[in-house]
């Protein structure tokens, strides 16, 4: 279950989970909302998100995403918070 912090940003920013039913969108997981924030989100979008969640969590979120089999994150993306996380986390 998401906070009511988490719940109040996804809202701010549903149209990057246009995809996701409207009854669902409070309900992603931490990983989706990471994922979808890093690869579609603005620079403001992602100083939001660490400022709620902090660096950690998402470095542990982003990271965690390596051993799955389907890694969605763009390349690029994935190789610049790689160094990003590896250097500030």
């Amino acid at each position: 279950m998401n906070s009511p912090e988490i719940k109040a940003f996804i809202r701010e920013n549903k149209n990057l989970f246009w995809y996701t039913p409207e009854d669902k969108k409070e309900d992603i997981s931490l990983e989706f909302l990471v994922e979808t924030i890093l690869n579609y989100g603005d620079l403001k979008n992602i100083k939001t998100l660490i400022s709620i969640l902090g660096m950690e969590e998402i470095s542990r979120i982003f990271f965690g995403a390596d051993g799955r089999k389907r890694l969605n994150y763009y390349p690029e993306i994935h190789n610049y918070f790689s160094i990003f996380f590896s250097r500030y986390a």
